[in-house]
């Protein structure tokens, strides 16, 4: 996620530090660095232009406080002034029900994946959520959504063979209506670039469906282009909001500023890696945080509640305080890990975290643990204690690792229950991170 701007802005942060005061001079060498940055994580050059000078001019006519030092001062009018550019009064979905929502957007912007996360999203919001495959030019895209609906237990409502489109959405809107659905996401057609067929298309699927949020799909890896895309669409249908996909990758990531100052049209949802859970809300406050390296423990916080459930932490505290601690436990809590994400982008989250690229978080070694766990007996799992060299032999040809690596996991695991007994000896017991005993 904007790794390159990150570096970069963080790297500038040090030097900025380092003022005793702030003077015309340094803070012109400052705003030069700024839109260095910003121009090459591909932001719109009049998003550049007026955040730099809105900056320039409120770091000249500010007041140095004695009790903060001028560099942070100058970081924290340009932190203000990022979140100004990007926030929005709207924030998620309309709350009219029932809701039906169009998506739209060229090819290869993960739009059908898009429309699965999103159903994702509102069935966690207690929604009765449904999803219409209405992209008739792509015959694949309607596999590929079915294929994602299973996997969430979502309806989906597919077109008959050689049905056109308008008497299939005519027949998807009743159908939806009989079904009592709160909200229905329709996942339209999209093409290689921009074309009046594709929009005329769009035209007719909203006279049909009549949608209250008509969202578009950008690749964040669009950049300035994303902003002639908008504006291409925003002059035939009316979209109501974004949808920023791909926000993982190695994209510069200039979409994110440029859109919302030069359409007015506001960034409602991020789509944050390859899964179908990698979706989230858009939050201004929470993307200037990360970018400034001041971490997003809110965030982090949520990824880890929606995958660890308090049943499972109560019993795995009841063991701990127990002293019953073993391998299976150890190999549920990092499953649980797992499902978070990779930790390099999980840890991203946190205050201070180097960014991508700067420190190598192994996931590899990470399966090989696990298959060294999985290679082992009932009873040497629940007991490591048991494990000798023989069977360190067995274990280590079982998982496809050597006896070295065993012995190394077998440490570290014996370090953290020594750790863990400690804890849970203690008047306060142990303390997960997070969650209140």
């Amino acid at each position: 996620m904007l790794e390159l701007l990150q570096q970069k802005l963080q790297a500038l942060f040090k030097n900025l530090r380092g003022y005793g005061k702030l003077s015309e001079e340094n803070i012109s060498g400052a705003i030069r660095e700024i839109r260095l940055a910003l121009l090459a994580a591909d932001v719109h050059y009049q998003v550049v232009r007026d955040i730099c000078e809105e900056v320039k001019q409120k770091a000249l006519g500010t007041k140095v406080l004695e009790s903060i030092r001028p560099g942070d001062q100058f970081i924290k009018i340009f932190h203000d002034a990022l979140i100004e550019y990007l926030a929005s009064e709207k924030q998620g979905l309309l709350s009219e029900r029932p809701l039906r929502i169009l998506l739209c957007g060229l090819n290869g912007s993960g739009k059908t994946t898009t429309a699965a996360k999103l159903a994702l999203w509102c069935k966690k919001n207690k929604e009765r959520v449904g999803l219409v495959a209405a992209d008739l030019m792509r015959p694949a895209a309607i596999e590929q959504l079915t294929k994602l609906a299973s996997q969430i237990d979502v309806p989906v409502y597919a077109p008959e063979k050689e049905e056109k489109i308008e008497a299939f959405l005519s027949r998807a809107l009743e159908q939806t209506k009989q079904d009592r659905l709160s909200v229905v996401i329709y996942d339209t057609a999209g093409r290689l670039d921009l074309d009046e067929e594709l929009l005329k298309e769009l035209q007719l699927a909203y006279s049909v469906v009549l949608p209250q949020e008509v969202l578009l799909v950008i690749d964040s890896a669009t950049g300035q282009k994303g902003v002639d895309i908008v504006k291409a669409f925003i002059e035939k249908i009316p979209v109501s909001g974004l949808i920023l996909s791909k926000f993982d990758g190695d994209a510069r990531g200039g979409a994110a500023f440029s859109v919302k100052k030069v359409t007015g049209l506001s960034v409602l949802f991020l789509g944050t890696g390859e899964k179908v859970e990698a979706f989230e809300l858009f939050r201004a406050e929470r993307l200037v945080d990360r970018l400034f390296g001041f971490g997003d423990i809110v965030s982090f916080v949520e990824k880890v509640e929606a995958q660890i459930k308090e049943q499972s932490l109560a019993e795995i505290e009841k063991k701990i305080r127990s002293k019953q601690f073993g391998l299976d436990d150890f190999l549920v809590q990092m499953r649980m890990l797992k499902k978070l994400g990779p930790l390099d982008q999980l840890l991203s989250y946190l205050p201070g975290f180097p960014g991508k690229g700067q420190i190598e978080i192994d996931d590899k070694k990470l399966k090989r643990i696990e298959a060294i766990v999985l290679s082992m007996t009932p009873e040497e799992r629940k007991n490591p204690d048991l494990i000798n060299g023989k069977r360190k032999l067995r274990i280590a040809k079982g998982s496809g690792t050597t006896v070295p690596e065993i012995n190394e996991f077998l440490r570290r695991f014996d370090s953290v229950r020594k750790l863990i007994k400690k804890f849970s000896s203690s008047k306060e017991g142990f303390k997960f991170p997070f969650f209140k005993n």
